[in-house]
């Protein structure tokens, strides 16, 4: 039994175990030094110089952040920075979740969870110049574009003879309209017209072109030729096929009277065309559409100021779904099995189990993965710095306080200011991610 004595030693002083405080604080001080020089100082210096002109002498008050809501350039970034919070963290944590529960119902889990991860492993910096070449407008060297064209050309085609033209001139039977080429002279039924053309490129013709051929005048319809008017090495005669002149095959050409087309065809191998039905009495005026000639489709211009955000967006997606689909997934193995048979059991069909089980039991997972994106959305820099290449349309907060600051503003005021509005946004959704995880451990 404890003596009177050992009791008072025991309870004497302040009662708490451990070391005492400064002990405590003296192996806390370097780390507090530390961050003090990294986190604080920087925070504080960049609210202040926030205050300050381009040269850091003069107080200029609050201008430089009205500024930011009344420059041009500036609102731009303040609009895609909404544009991310609103789209980015929403689609990512989506995908996760889509993605998760597709690892759970695959038996190739293993292998769809690393493709899926395996971005997170490449830096940003190397993702930015991985999706700027897939978004290149040429569709010999960008992905997007090279799938787009040949979906658009399988269905829709693309024009064979794209530059082609009517001879310009007072002796060439035929005119060039609005992009298309239309007879001078109307004819009647009966008639054969020849519609020679020029500017076809060499690369637009076959290997072996079949030679432009005439058909014969047929009662009652109209016929005629369409076909490359130059002969190589010279020669021939002006708006008359000749022998070594090739025929251009696949040819819209239509008999219009009036402003109505009244019947349609297309050439055959040698030039020569036939409307399949008698036209009635009259005269026409036949036409090339400017179908026949317009520029091959060149794909969607991912990086022009239309598609730039998006386009970026799509990009953080590919990075970022691995990281909230790892997260997701470990949500759901903790999830017990009890309550998911348990409602299976009382008659629930598999959408209402994962509608009000599993999704109300993921909340606080899917709570902590998108407010995780919300933050990387408001400060997301190296994509947009690396595919927008400094193109003002794809500006966000981040980027606008680098411009303002290093990349040619060379106004540090301006850039701090952006800084504290950034920083302002991110520490509520900082301080709710806290609060999450003291109640988590709670």
């Amino acid at each position: 039994m404890a003596s009177p004595q050992d009791s008072g030693e025991a309870g004497s002083g302040s009662g708490r175990l451990g070391p005492p405080s400064w002990l405590a604080l003296g192996f806390l001080l370097p780390a507090l030094l530390l961050l003090g020089a990294l986190v604080v100082y920087p925070i504080v210096y960049t609210a202040i110089r926030s205050f300050f002109d381009a040269s850091g002498k003069k107080v200029v008050g609050l201008d430089n952040y009205t500024a930011i809501f009344t420059d041009h350039d500036s609102l731009v970034a303040v609009r895609n920075t909404a544009i991310w919070v609103m789209v980015a963290p929403t689609v990512v944590v989506i995908l996760g979740l889509l993605f998760a529960v597709l690892t759970e119902r695959i038996r190739w889990s293993t292998a769809f969870k690393m493709v899926v991860f395996m971005p997170m492993a490449v830096s940003f910096l190397a993702s930015g110049v991985i999706f700027r070449l897939v978004y290149e407008q040429d569709p010999s060297m960008g992905v997007a574009n090279a799938v787009v064209t040949s979906v658009h050309d399988t269905f829709a085609g693309g024009s064979r003879y794209p530059g082609a033209s009517a001879r310009e001139g007072d002796k060439s039977p035929d005119v060039a309209q609005a992009g298309a080429v239309v007879t001078r002279r109307q004819v009647q039924p009966g008639a054969a017209v020849l519609i020679p053309l020029v500017g076809v490129k060499p690369e637009n013709l076959p290997n072996s072109p079949t030679p432009a051929k005439a058909p014969p005048a047929v009662p009652g319809k109209i016929s005629g030729l369409v076909w490359f008017d130059f002969t190589k090495g010279g020669g021939g005669t002006l708006n008359l096929p000749d022998a070594k002149e090739a025929g251009l095959s696949g040819m819209k050409v239509q008999a219009v009277s009036g402003a109505k087309v009244v019947a349609s065809t297309t050439t055959d191998k040698d030039g020569s065309f036939v409307f399949d039905k008698r036209l009635p009495a009259g005269s026409y005026t036949l036409k090339l559409p400017k179908d026949n000639f317009a520029a091959s489709y060149g794909g969607v211009n991912w990086l022009g100021s239309a598609l730039i955000t998006p386009a970026i967006i799509a990009s953080y997606m590919w990075v970022w779904a691995g990281f909230a689909m790892v997260l997701i997934a470990a949500g759901l193995a903790a999830i017990p099995r009890d309550a998911l048979e348990a409602a299976r059991v009382d008659g629930a069909t598999e959408w209402q189990v994962f509608r009000r089980v599993t999704i109300p039991l993921l909340a606080p997972v899917l709570t902590v993965v998108f407010v995780t994106m919300l933050i990387n959305a408001l400060k997301v820099f190296d994509l947009v710095f690396i595919i927008g290449g400094g193109d003002p349309n794809a500006s966000v907060l981040a980027v606008r306080m680098w411009t303002d600051s290093f990349g040619g503003g060379n106004d540090q005021g301006a850039g701090s200011a952006v800084a504290i509005l950034l920083f302002l946004l991110v520490v509520p959704a900082m301080l709710f991610n806290l609060r999450r995880f003291r109640q988590e451990n709670q």
